[in-house]
C-alpha cells in the first residue's frame, strides 16, 4: 500500500496512528539533531520528522532527498511543537519510522511553490511540472466543478449528452478550418468542427428535443489571451422552443453555476438591444458593472465654428463622474491612450464642471458659457465632474469612446473582478456588410433565423433585418451566444441566397441539411457558451490559457511536446501531399 491518507487530511484526531503517506518532497530544514520534511500531494502538504536520536541512519537518508523526489513514508502522527494555522494539517506531523524513495527528480527549473520564479515561457515547456503548483491545480479543480455542475442542472432539465463527429465536412463560412487529409480518399480532407451546429440542429430533427455536449472546437485564427486553436464549449439545443424559452433556460444554468460554485446570487438578468448596446456602449457586449453610458452631442456642438465637431458625423462623449481634479498630465495621458494605432482617434476634447455648476473647457475659445451649459445639460452634469469627448464617422467613434470609457473604469477601480454584471443582448442584425468581399455574411452563421416580421425585407433592405440571436455577456466578455434556427428549407434556401451562395453551393456544402428539413425539422435554437472563458471568469484570470490543462502560446505551438512538427516523407507520401 503506497498511502492509508493523503497529505492533506490528517489532524488532531489522528493522533497516534500509524500512516502511510506518499508524495512529492516539497522542502527539507535541517535543526539540530532533526530533519523536517514537507510531503505534498494534490491534497495538501504533511510535515514529516526525522529524529537523529531515535533512528540516525534514517535521518541521514532523509537529509538527501531533494526537492520534488518522490517518496512513501510510514510513521505515527504525533502534535506538533510549532503549529502551523494556514494549513489543514498544521497541527500535526508525522514521525517517520521508515522512507522509501520511489524516484528521484532532478532539480526543476522553477520552483514549485505558489509564487514561483518561473516566467510563462519556461512553465509552458516544463507544463506537466506547473500543474503541481496550487494556483494551476486549483484553476483546473475550478473547471472540474463548473463542468459537473453543468451536467447536474442540463440532465436535471431532461438534457441528454450526445457526442458528435470530430471529423467533419470544411465550410466557407467563419473562420478558418484546420483541414486533415484523408489518407483512403487521396485529395479529399476532413475538417476539425468549429462548432457542432449542423449536428445539433440534425439531434432536434431526430426527435432528440434537448441535446448538450461540453465539447472540444478548432478554429485556425489568430491568437489572443481569450482564444486557442482547441477550445471548449457548452454546446446545446432545443426542440419545440422560442428565443424566451432558451433565454430563461440558460439563464437558469448561469444562476446555478454562481450559486453552487461561487455562492453569489446573480438575480435576474436584463437584456438590452444590440442598437441600444451600440448607442450607449459602442459595443454589443458592454461592461454594465459601472455607468458612463454615451451622450451624443451634436444638436449642442454643431455650428459654433469648431471644424472637428462641425465637420463629424457623430459628436459624443461621456461624463467621468468626480474627475475633474484629474491634472493635466492625465489628460494628456488619456489623450494619448485613444491616439494609439490599435484606438486610431485625433484627439479627445474635455471639460470640467466647476463648483458653481459652469464648464471650462479644452475649447473654450470657439464657445460661450450659454453654449458650455448645454453640454452639462446633455451630460446632466455635477460639480466635479469630467466630460470627455470625441467625434468622427459613426461607428469608429463610437468604437473608439469604448475603449476610452473601458480605461477610464480601470483607473477608476470600477472594474472589480469580484463583481459579476451579466446582460443579454438580443436583436441583433442577421446580416452584416463586407467590403473586401463586396457581400453579406451571417452576423452569426447561416442558420440563425431572422425575425419573422423583418422577412420581407430580405429583398428590400437586407441590412435592416433583426436576427433571432442571442448573447450572453458578463462584464464586458461574451461569454455565449445563440439563435433560434431557421428550421424550414424554403428560408434557408433564401438565407443562402442573400448570403450569396449559388443554388449548387448550398447544395454542395449544406445539402443534408436542407433535405433533413423536408422530413419534418421541429422549431428549434440553442446556444454555446465559451467553457473556457467561463472558468477563467470565474477564476478572476485574464488568460484561458490558465484554465487549460496544456495550452497552446501565442503562436499556436505545444512547447512542451514541439507540436505542430513536421511529419515524414513516408507519411506525406501516403496522403498524396506533395514535398515542397
Amino acid at each position: 500500500m503506497h498511502r492509508t491518507h493523503t497529505c492533506g487530511e490528517l489532524t488532531l484526531a489522528n493522533l497516534g496512528k500509524p500512516v502511510v503517506l506518499s508524495g512529492w518532497v516539497q522542502k527539507s530544514r535541517d535543526l539540530g539533531g532533526m530533519t523536517f520534511i514537507d510531503v505534498r500531494d494534490r491534497y495538501g502538504v504533511t510535515q514529516l520528522v526525522f529524529d537523529a536520536a531515535d533512528d540516525e541512519s534514517l535521518r541521514s537518508k532523509a537529509r538527501t532527498l531533494g526537492r520534488e523526489y518522490v517518496i512513501k513514508v510510514t510513521g505515527t502522527v504525533i502534535e506538533r511543537e510549532n503549529k502551523n494555522p494556514k494549513l489543514p494539517t498544521g497541527d500535526i506531523e508525522i514521525k517517520v519510522s521508515s522512507l522509501e524513495i520511489l524516484n528521484p527528480a532532478k532539480l526543476p527549473p522553477f520552483t514549485i511553490e505558489d509564487e514561483t520564479d518561473g516566467g510563462d515561457d519556461l512553465r509552458m515547456k516544463y507544463r506537466y511540472l506547473d500543474l503541481r503548483r496550487n494556483p494551476v491545480r486549483n484553476n483546473l479543480i475550478l473547471r472540474h466543478k463548473l463542468a459537473q455542475e453543468t451536467r447536474r442542472y442540463l440532465d436535471a432539465q431532461h438534457f441528454l449528452e450526445v457526442e458528435t463527429p470530430v471529423l467533419i465536412k470544411s465550410t466557407p463560412e467563419g473562420a478558418r478550418d484546420f483541414v486533415v487529409p484523408s489518407r483512403m480518399n487521396p485529395g479529399e480532407f476532413y475538417a476539425l468542427p468549429q462548432s457542432p451546429q449542423t449536428f445539433k440542429q440534425l439531434l432536434m430533427v431526430s426527435g432528440f428535443d434537448r441535446y448538450f455536449q461540453i465539447v472540444k472546437c478548432f478554429r485556425d485564427e489568430d491568437l489572443r489571451a481569450d482564444r486557442q486553436p482547441e477550445f471548449t464549449q457548452i454546446d446545446c439545443e432545443m426542440a419545440f422552443v422560442e428565443q424566451e424559452d432558451v433565454l430563461n433556460l440558460f439563464e437558469g444554468l448561469i444562476k446555478h453555476l454562481f450559486k453552487t460554485v461561487k455562492g453569489i446570487d446573480l438575480g435576474d438578468i436584463p437584456r438590452m438591444p444590440y442598437d441600444q448596446a451600440m448607442r450607449l456602449y459602442g459595443s454589443d457586449k458592454p461592461d454594465i458593472r459601472f455607468g458612463m453610458p454615451f451622450v451624443e452631442l451634436n444638436t449642442a456642438v454643431k455650428g459654433a465654428g469648431f471644424p472637428v465637431f462641425d465637420d463629424a458625423e457623430l459628436v459624443v462623449g461621456i461624463n467621468a463622474e468626480g474627475c475633474a481634479s484629474y491634472t493635466r498630465k492625465q489628460l494628456d495621458a488619456l489623450t494619448d491612450f485613444v491616439r494609439r494605432p490599435q484606438i486610431g482617434a485625433t484627439g479627445l476634447v474635455y471639460a470640467r464642471c466647476n463648483e458653481d455648476g459652469s464648464l471650462k473647457s479644452s475649447v473654450d475659445k470657439f464657445y460661450s458659457p450659454e453654449q458650455l451649459q448645454l453640454w452639462a445639460e446633455a451630460f446632466d452634469a455635477k460639480p466635479g465632474d469630467l466630460l470627455l469627448v470625441m467625434a468622427g464617422k459613426a461607428d469608429k467613434v463610437r468604437k473608439q469612446l469604448c475603449e476610452l470609457r473601458l480605461e477610464v473604469a480601470s483607473q477608476l477601480g470600477l472594474r472589480n473582478r469580484q463583481q459579476f454584471a451579466p446582460l443579454w443582448v438580443i436583436d441583433f442584425p442577421l446580416l452584416e456588410w463586407d467590403e473586401e468581399s463586396g457581400r453579406y455574411h451571417a452576423m452569426h452563421h447561416p442558420f440563425t433565423s431572422p425575425k419573422p416580421e423583418d422577412i420581407p425585407l430580405l429583398d428590400t433592405q437586407p441590412g435592416a433585418v433583426r436576427a433571432n440571436a442571442y448573447d450572453l455577456v458578463i462584464n464586458g466578455t461574451e461569454i455565449g451566444g445563440g439563435s433560434i434556427r431557421i428550421h424550414d428549407r424554403d428560408l434557408q434556401s433564401l438565407l443562402f441566397k442573400h448570403l450569396g451562395f449559388t443554388q449548387e453551393e448550398a447544395q454542395k456544402q449544406f445539402g443534408f441539411l436542407l433535405e433533413a428539413f423536408t422530413y419534418g425539422a421541429p422549431p428549434h435554437g440553442g446556444i454555446a457558451f465559451g467553457f473556457d472563458r467561463l472558468v477563467a471568469m470565474f477564476g478572476g484570470l485574464d488568460s484561458i490559457r490558465d484554465v487549460i490543462a496544456f495550452p497552446k502560446n501565442n503562436a499556436g505551438r505545444d512547447v512542451m511536446i514541439d507540436s505542430p512538427s513536421p511529419i515524414s516523407a513516408a507519411q506525406l507520401s501516403e496522403l498524396g501531399i506533395g514535398i515542397r
